[in-house]
């Protein structure tokens, strides 16, 4: 599968991974709608993409806001969807012992349950072209780390749902296609934590006292992780050859540091990775 009269939809595009990706397909000749949240990220977008990348207003949690964009589609390419790529995410940390259950639930929501929602509404257009459905998910959907459970959560659902996909959708040629990135420099490390913020503010003082360290190696650790990520477009250089390959693979994993912690937690004794994960992390 390649770009020409090609249709891509992309979800999260204001920064990262998405607009790494809608600017790239975009480039190479595909027709991209570029889901964003506000107008001034689409202006963003538009001005720095090509004539064939077009911005989409689109909150996927909302099914007024999905409805439309399936309209827009049906009009904008009677031809089909050639691929829909499910990215967007928020990141919600802390301790799952003092986790706010609202933002608990609206990390499931997000991450998981509206990717289920587009890919609902996009089937349709999907099937009649043999399209692709691809899931980031991340390294945290197969290894969870400590203090990130409300999104390692999130990830790990998004890629049970894509093995079901995976499946469930073969009678009709529809690949579903799972991508794990690692460390990556994205801006959602920072808005990590400033959501973390948030949350600690709503967590009552024996939650400070008893993990006062704990916090405070995670946000060394995601200032650090956020630092030494690769570039957001060597992921959307693997989305763009899972979408041309013949026979795309299951999963693609991209970054060293993915593979190492793929391979260290399938090998490793259960409590044994843990020590590692606590002492790398300098937890205390």
């Amino acid at each position: 599968m390649s770009g020409g009269d090609r249709a891509a939809l992309i979800t999260g595009c204001s920064t990262g991974i998405g607009r790494a990706t809608a600017l790239r397909l975009g480039g190479s000749g595909w027709r991209v709608y570029a889901g964003v949240r506000k107008q001034v990220d689409a202006d963003a977008l538009a001005a720095a993409g090509s004539q064939r990348l077009v911005p989409l207003i689109l909150d996927i949690t909302d099914p007024d806001s999905v409805a439309t964009a399936v309209e827009r589609l049906r009009s904008d390419s009677p031809g089909g969807l050639h691929a829909l790529v499910n990215n967007a995410g928020v990141a919600y940390t802390g301790p799952l012992e003092f986790a706010p259950l609202d933002e608990f639930r609206n990390q499931i929501e997000v991450n998981l349950t509206a990717h289920l929602a587009m890919t609902q509404a996009m089937l349709p257009a999907l099937r009649p072209v043999r399209g692709r459905i691809v899931n980031v998910t991340s390294i945290g959907g197969i290894v969870a780390t400590p203090f990130y459970g409300p999104y390692n959560a999130s990830k790990y659902g998004l890629e049970a749902i894509s093995d079901c996909l995976r499946v469930e959708l073969r009678p009709w040629g529809i690949e579903t296609i799972i991508i794990e990135p690692g460390s990556i420099a994205t801006e959602i490390w920072n808005s990590g934590l400033e959501q973390f913020d948030r949350t600690e503010q709503r967590m009552p003082a024996e939650a400070h006292s008893l993990y006062e360290d704990a916090i405070e190696a995670l946000r060394r650790a995601s200032r650090e992780t956020g630092a030494r990520g690769i570039p957001a477009d060597h992921v959307a250089a693997v989305i763009e050859k899972a979408l041309a390959a013949r026979r795309p693979r299951a999963r693609y994993r991209v970054g060293r540091d993915a593979h190492a912690m793929a391979t260290l937690s399938r090998v490793l004794p259960a409590r044994l990775y843990d020590r590692l994960v606590a002492r790398t992390l300098r937890l205390p």
